[in-house]
């Protein structure tokens, strides 16, 4: 009965999100420069977004320059030539917006949110900032120490971002996967600013680019203004490919990590997947919603209710253009040692593997994702946020109005075999992150 009720509320949303948008209604463009434009109207409220998604993460970045897109997160901010130093944040807040950015692996985004009467203030201040930003030697140095002071105390107070790591540096050995988005110390402490200006040139060129425009907007003025503000930045030569594949995981790897200050073990395990655009996504998401989503969800009942063995434990999977990892990461209830934790965990995955998983959770988890699409589609964010994603990590923006779809077809046996293939003892690195010197788990 509940995940009846819980079904017809999906299709409840489902039915509101597709009366607002279908793929058809996205308008789509490209400027002289190759610069991609995506517009989607709603009238809904007289506010609209621009989110800018540049092809650049950690992955474009190699030995000696790691955390230059992190680092350009932050330098963005900070002047042009038209705007001076703070003045972007300010203008913006002025005209009653706010904005926001982050950087992963893969991207990094910049989120703009404004009155949709701002709209050209909007193009003003980007188009100064891609072209003319003011990559000044003092301010630099500024940026520089504060990037270097969020990753020290980064790595001090956050337990996850210590063994996420170490986890990933020895499941990647080849792939630039392998090192952290914000950067080797080493590397942060000596970018020149050769280094800096070539990168801004080449990653944030307009044909390096995807711009999402959602809201209370007129297309044909969006790419007015697209071609007065943006066209005029001249494109560059593409960046150079990312070539390098992970060869094959032919044996468990364990890495362990000491910090005095964890109060009961740290678990993270990485087994290796494919990118996004494998058909394999869907199952192994909703495998990860399985184990981890929810008071009824596997992790949860047996590990944290049940056996008290564990304070938390997750599971998640990732949107990457490149072969990346399916994670989990468990803290130890007090008193319980990695070594109990850790076959908890594993027990977990063989039932999988073994006995597959039932329909009524299956069910469940195909309806927690619609639910949370739906949602997240019904607002002027989810939309921009969902186009750009889905344009950059799946390859096409129209794969994600297919995106219900591709859950629903997702089958119990589909979850058994993607549990079976990748979640497998020589397919995964294990961290261990505790308070003591020396580690002697026993083998598992």
């Amino acid at each position: 009965m509940r995940n009846w009720i819980f079904a017809c509320f999906a299709l409840g949303l489902a039915s509101s999100a597709n009366a607002m948008v279908k793929a058809e209604d996205v308008h789509t463009f490209e400027l002289k420069n190759g610069m991609q434009v995506f517009v989607l109207e709603d009238h809904s409220i007289p506010n609209a977004n621009m989110y800018t998604f540049w092809k650049v993460g950690s992955r474009n970045e190699a030995p000696g320059i790691t955390g230059l897109s992190h680092f350009f997160e932050h330098m963005m901010f900070n002047g042009a030539k038209k705007y001076g130093p703070k003045m972007f944040d300010r203008t913006m807040e002025a005209a009653g917006g706010s904005n926001n950015a982050y950087t992963s692996e893969d991207i990094t985004a910049y989120q703009d949110w404004f009155p949709a009467d701002a709209l050209e203030l909007m193009f003003d201040l980007e188009a100064d900032r891609i072209e003319h930003l003011d990559i000044d030697a003092k301010m630099v140095e500024s940026e520089r120490g504060v990037v270097a002071s969020e990753r020290t105390t980064g790595l001090e107070n956050s337990n996850f971002r210590a063994i996420w790591e170490e986890v990933k540096g020895s499941a990647f050995r080849a792939h630039p996967y392998s090192w952290p988005v914000i950067g080797h110390e080493s590397d942060i402490a000596n970018w020149s600013l050769k280094d800096l200006q070539q990168y801004h040139k080449t990653y944030y060129a307009p044909n390096n680019a995807v711009l999402v425009i959602v809201g209370d907007v007129d297309t044909k003025q969006v790419e007015k203004l697209a071609k007065q503000y943006f066209e005029p930045i001249p494109a560059q030569p593409a960046p150079r490919k990312i070539h390098t594949v992970e060869p094959q995981q032919k044996g468990e790897r364990r890495v362990y990590v000491h910090k005095a200050s964890v109060s009961s073990p740290n678990i993270m395990m990485g087994f290796h997947i494919p990118a996004s655009q494998h058909p394999d996504y869907y199952p192994l998401s909703l495998l990860s919603d399985i184990l981890s989503d929810g008071k009824s969800s596997r992790f949860t009942t047996a590990l944290i209710d049940e056996q008290q063995i564990a304070t938390s434990a997750s599971s998640f999977v990732w949107e990457s253009i490149d072969p990346n990892l399916f994670y989990i990461y468990a803290v130890a209830a007090k008193d319980v040692d990695a070594a109990t934790l850790e076959k908890g965990l594993i027990e977990q995955i063989n039932s999988v593997i073994k006995n597959g998983v039932s329909a009524t959770e299956l069910q469940k988890a195909k309806n927690n994702r619609l639910v949370n699409f739906y949602r997240d589609m019904q607002t002027i964010n989810g939309k921009a946020n969902n186009i750009g994603a889905y344009q950059v990590y799946f390859g096409d923006y129209k794969k994600l109005f297919n995106a219900p779809a591709a859950f629903e077809k997702v089958t119990a046996q589909d979850i058994q075999r993607v549990a079976k293939q990748y979640l497998r003892k020589a397919n995964r690195t294990v961290g261990i992150l505790n308070n003591q010197e020396d580690s002697h788990e026993d083998d598992l």
